[in-house]
C-alpha cells in the first residue's frame, strides 16, 4: 500500500492573465487550465487530484478541467 499525501504543487489564477476586450470568462478559464497543466508537467506531475470544492462541475470549472486534460493531465 502506498502512502498518499495531498499537496499543492502549483497554482495559477486568472489575475495573472492579460485580458483583452471581448475575451469571455470561458476563454480565460481555458487559459488557466492550460497553464496549470503546463506547470504541473514541467514539474514532472502528470496525475493530479482535482478538488472542485463546493462548486458544481459545469461551466467555467468544466472548461478549466477539460483544458488541463487536453494538455496531458490525468485526474
Amino acid at each position: 500500500m502506498t502512502e498518499q499525501q495531498d499537496k499543492t504543487l502549483c497554482s495559477y489564477s486568472s489575475v495573472k492573465i492579460n485580458k483583452t476586450e471581448g475575451q469571455k470568462k470561458l476563454d480565460i478559464a481555458k487559459l488557466v487550465g492550460e497553464k496549470i497543466a503546463e506547470m504541473a508537467i514541467e514539474k514532472g506531475v502528470k496525475e493530479v487530484k482535482f478538488d472542485k470544492g463546493p462548486y458544481k462541475y459545469h461551466g467555467r470549472l468544466k472548461i478549466l478541467a477539460d483544458a488541463a486534460r487536453e494538455k496531458g493531465l490525468l485526474f
